[in-house]
């Protein structure tokens, strides 16, 4: 069995884990790709993953070019997307995860063929209002979903976030908390909105706990980035 193989296994087993100790459904694992090779990724596609998270569109772009045989190949952005990129993105990827503001909403909608299958998107919420991050505010988050539910090339499928990485698990406990009470009461107006990304590598189990239904985790299946 490959390195690889092993740690996809790994992940895996752990994930579903947690989800039998907090019986939650398991959560869908996003592979977080970003600076990773090609070969890598395909390595990876060949244990099974299906779902890649990138965080630069040209990256991402590139990757892609050399992966098109791929079958069931699905990719995610998770990095802040420029409104000058939002061309880019709308035809080349299958879910936007770091929708924060009304123009990156309207600039997807007018680029997204419409030959295409709608636009998963997810809103992300800065839920510790860190001013490091994107996101937007907690209040904010209500009109951006109304906002995309009202293009129908666009598809909302939940909200993402980044809590602070607190060394106390008990504060970001609180941060899952607060989103999660969010996507529920987002979700009478929206219930189309099935996902909540949140957690990764060494947080997943709590997230999984606390309801999280997408986790991302890239060291832990690939190792560390030279």
């Amino acid at each position: 069995m490959a390195i690889t193989d092993s740690r996809y296994l790994e992940v895996l087993a752990r994930l579903q884990a947690a989800a039998t100790r907090f019986r939650r459904p398991p959560p869908q694992l996003l592979a977080v790709s970003k600076r990773q090779s090609a070969e890598a990724i395909a390595a990876l596609h060949g244990a099974g993953q299906r779902a890649f998270g990138e965080n630069y569109v040209q990256e991402a772009m590139a990757k892609q070019a050399e992966l098109a045989g791929l079958a069931g190949i699905e990719w995610h952005l998770i990095g802040h997307l420029q409104t000058n990129k939002a061309r880019e993105a709308a035809r080349h990827f299958d879910w936007v995860q770091s929708v924060d503001r009304q123009r990156l909403v309207d600039a997807l909608a007018r680029e997204r063929s419409a030959e295409l299958p709608s636009l998963n998107l997810l809103v992300q919420v800065n839920v510790d209002d860190e001013n490091s991050k994107s996101g937007c505010r907690i209040d904010e988050a209500d009109g951006l979903c109304a906002a995309i539910a009202t293009h129908p090339n666009l598809a909302l499928r939940g909200l993402m976030a980044i809590p602070a990485p607190h060394p106390d698990f008990e504060m970001r406990r609180a941060a899952f908390r607060r989103m999660r009470e969010l996507f529920d009461r987002l979700k009478i107006d929206h219930p189309g909105m099935d996902t909540l990304s949140l957690g990764m590598s060494e947080d997943a189990e709590l997230a999984v706990e606390e309801g999280s239904t997408m986790v991302r985790i890239g060291t832990a299946l690939f190792g560390k980035r030279d």
